[in-house]
Formats: structure tokens, C-alpha cells, sequence
């Protein structure tokens, strides 16, 4: 009974930061790029270029991040310590972020730039050891698909609140400020992340022996030599989440300006938080009877047929929101079996070359994911540029198009794209042999220590 709570003790602790990550990253996913031309007043195209170039710089940190985690080595192991000690950080430029001070425009841009890449690096400390701890916290397959589904279902639950709540606690909070609503909100957000990452490290351990020594990044990078399966994997993160993140940005200005209801933003919002709980739950289940990538792939199916449906349904409310709920199952389960892959990859590259890279590792994933949001970030502001949108007026022909692309047209064609790569990753046939032998080394090495 006791190494039942003591399971689950992790679980829960393990999800509990990836809660913390979306009570605060869904806010910048769904509603920054709006607060910041719609509330603040900063063109569309300065905001894009402000994320392209403040989510490669975080970019880079996430590789910087992977190194730092590599040569950690502490009493409380490499990833974990560091849930503790960008909780604070994380939460106050969370704050931060949403607070632009009526100052002139050339300030508020600067304030823009300086505090979300402060928000960005924050974010960084604390969410590439939520990816790098996996390896570490098991070696067994199934329970590293049970983690990551918590982990999961917890940042689904993250997303749902922010999604559900936001714009009713803006309006209740704000007193018909938009301004003051945000930033209250964005308060009360950070100050429970930050205290649910105490909880995380109070309650997760690294059980997984890994390498004593220090690795270094050359030793790190000659993991990737020959490691099919992690290019495959990488490269499969642009498009993947590129998908995600234009629909996400896009979603607030398509129910607002082309389908004249903005009343449903909370709704679909929260639909595409809450519903992927479905298929992330199936999936460890499911998993024990097919490959992963098997299962990508039906999951990405699934995802697929969902934005059809939307794209079909015009201005059909019915419609569309069967459509939105079709989408988020397929998403749900394909995002629950990304997370469980991530670290087979790096199982694989310590089998070749005897070196656990995890950290940085880990930090490529990152990086990659924050040049995907970058990008997507940044056409989607050219895009609206180019449509000459013009914040709370009656939108061109030409912006209606560049918003609905950017929520629907665009995520079917990424996803078109990341099955047809995900086709080339054969990892899965040979993984339980792979895990064994690194468990036998792992077992030999220990033995000749003690000896």
C-alpha cells in the first residue's frame, strides 16, 4: 500500500508542474498577443517580430538550460532542484508580463521585450527539467506512458482553468478594465504556480541511476550521431506543434472578429483544454497494445478529421464545436504519446554511445518547440498585417482570411506534414531491447563500483 502512494505521490507531484507551466504559458499561447495589440496598443507587426525574436533567445536558453542539467549534480539530483528555484522567478515576471505601464509607445515595447524574455527564461528553468526528470524518475516504459499521461491530464487541467476562467475573471476583476483584468488575473494565476512547484519538489525523486561523472556537451552531442530516431522526432516538433501554437494564437481573433462571437472564446477554449483529457487517459491503455508511433499517428488522424469538420462548418455553431471536440481527443492522445516518446530517443543515444544526455536532449526538444512558437507567432502577426488588421474595427476581407488560416487551414496542413515524417521513426521494434541492455549495463557498473 505504501509504495502505491508513494507511486502515485510522484505522479501527482510530477503533474503538478506541468499545471503550474500552463496556468501561466496558456495565458502567453492565448491571450499575450492579443493583450498586446487589442489592450496595450502595440501594432501587430512589432509583436511579431517581439516574439520571433525574444522565443529564440529563449531558444538558446533552453540549450544553455540542457547543459546547466547535465552537470548538475546535487544531493537532490540534476533536474529536480531547479522546480525550487525558478518558482519564484516564474511567477513574478508571470506578473510582470501583464502589467504595461501607461508610459509612451516606444516604453511599452521595450517593457514588452525586457519582461517576456525575462517570462521566457523563467519559464525555461523550470519546464526543460520537467521534460529531462522523466528518464531519471523510472526505467519502465509503461510507467514513464503513465507520468507523462499525469503530466498531461495535470497541464490539460492548467489550460482548461486558464481557458474557462480568464476572460470572466478579466471582466469581473477589471471593473470594465481590460487592463487591470489581466493583470489580476495573472496574479492570482502565478502565485498558485508558484506554490504548486514547491509541492513538486517536495514530492518527486530521481530513482534512476544514471552516469556519476559529469557529462560534458561534447560527450552529449555525440549522442545524436547516428540517432535516426531523434531526428525523426525533432524534426516532427515543427510541425506537430506549430499546428498547436498557430490555432492557439489564432483562436481569440477568429471567434471575435470572423464569426462575430467572441461570447465563445471561453467555451471552444476551454474545449481544447478540457476535451484532450479523453484521449490522453486512453492512451496508456491503448499504448500496451500498439507501437507509439502507431498510435501518433491514428491520434494525429483523429486531430485531423476535427479541424475538417470546423473548416466545413463555416458559421454552423453546432457544427463547429463537434468539430473542436473531434480535434481535441485526437490532440489529447497525440500529446500524451509525444511526451511518453520523448525520452526513448535518449535511451537510444546512451545504448550507442554509453552517455545520458537527457538534459540537453531534452533542451533541443525545447528549443526546437520555441523556434516552432516563434515562427508561428510571428507569421500569424505578419499575417494580420498583411490583412491590415485594425484592432476592435470591422476586419478586410484579406484579415478574415489571414485570421481563419491561421486557425484552421494552416493547423490541417502542419498536421498532414508531422504524420508523413512520423512515418520514418522505427524506433518502437526495437526499444525493449534496447531498455534492457541499458538496464544490464546499468546493473554491472553498479556491481564493479562496489567491488
Amino acid at each position: 500500500m505504501n509504495g502505491a502512494v508513494s507511486v502515485w505521490r510522484q505522479r501527482i507531484g510530477y503533474g503538478a508542474a506541468d499545471f503550474s507551466c500552463n496556468l501561466v504559458w496558456q495565458m502567453i499561447g492565448l491571450y499575450l498577443m492579443f493583450y498586446y495589440t487589442d489592450v496595450v496598443g502595440i501594432a501587430a507587426a512589432q509583436v511579431s517580430l517581439l516574439f520571433l525574436l525574444t522565443r529564440i533567445i529563449d531558444g538558446v536558453a533552453d540549450v544553455l538550460m540542457g547543459i546547466i542539467i547535465d552537470k548538475t549534480n546535487t544531493k537532490w539530483g540534476k533536474s529536480r532542484p531547479y522546480f525550487l528555484y525558478g518558482a519564484i522567478p516564474f511567477a513574478l515576471l508571470g506578473i510582470l508580463a501583464f502589467y504595461v505601464p501607461d508610459v509612451g509607445p516606444a516604453s511599452k515595447l521595450l517593457y514588452a521585450y525586457i519582461t517576456y524574455t525575462g517570462l521566457s527564461i523563467a519559464y525555461t528553468m523550470v519546464n526543460i527539467p520537467l521534460a529531462s526528470i522523466l528518464p531519471n524518475l523510472t526505467s519502465d516504459p509503461q510507467e514513464r506512458t503513465m507520468l507523462a499521461t499525469v503530466r498531461i491530464i495535470f497541464a490539460l487541467f492548467g489550460s482548461t482553468a486558464v481557458s474557462v476562467l480568464t476572460m470572466p475573471m478579466v471582466n469581473t476583476l477589471g471593473n470594465g478594465s481590460q487592463s487591470q483584468g489581466f493583470f489580476w488575473t495573472m496574479v492570482i494565476f502565478s502565485v498558485i504556480a508558484c506554490f504548486l512547484f514547491f509541492y513538486t519538489f517536495r514530492n518527486v525523486r530521481e530513482k534512476v541511476v544514471v552516469q556519476a561523472e559529469k557529462t560534458t556537451v561534447k560527450q552529449a552531442i555525440s549522442t545524436l550521431k547516428g540517432n535516426k530516431p531523434y531526428y525523426v522526432f525533432a524534426v516532427n516538433i515543427l510541425f506537430m506543434w506549430g499546428a498547436y501554437f498557430f490555432q492557439q494564437g489564432a483562436l481569440i481573433y477568429y471567434f471575435t472578429y470572423n464569426l462575430d462571437r467572441a461570447d465563445l472564446v471561453a467555451l471552444i477554449a476551454g474545449i481544447g483544454s478540457f476535451v484532450p483529457i479523453v484521449g490522453t487517459v486512453l492512451t496508456p491503455v491503448i499504448a500496451k497494445r500498439m507501437y507509439k508511433r502507431t498510435l501518433f499517428m491514428i491520434s494525429s488522424a483523429v486531430n485531423l478529421v476535427g479541424l475538417f469538420i470546423m473548416l466545413a462548418a463555416g458559421g454552423n455553431i453546432a457544427i463547429l464545436i463537434t468539430g473542436a471536440i473531434v480535434s481535441a481527443i485526437g490532440h489529447g492522445a497525440r500529446q500524451s504519446i509525444y511526451f511518453s516518446m520523448q525520452a526513448d530517443p535518449v535511451d537510444y543515444g546512451e545504448w550507442k554511445t554509453g552517455i545520458n544526455a537527457a538534459g540537453i536532449l531534452s533542451a533541443l526538444n525545447g528549443f526546437i518547440g520555441k523556434v516552432t512558437m516563434a515562427v508561428a507567432g510571428a507569421l500569424f502577426g505578419m499575417m494580420l498585417t498583411w490583412g491590415n488588421y485594425v484592432p476592435n474595427e470591422v476586419q478586410t476581407k484579406e484579415a478574415l482570411l489571414a485570421i481563419k488560416m491561421g486557425y484552421l487551414i494552416i493547423p490541417a496542413i502542419c498536421v498532414i506534414i508531422s504524420m508523413i515524417i512520423m512515418r520514418f521513426y522505427n524506433l518502437d521494434k526495437i526499444y525493449p531491447q534496447i531498455r534492457a541492455e541499458i538496464d544490464a549495463r546499468i546493473k554491472t557498473e553498479t556491481k564493479e563500483e562496489a567491488i
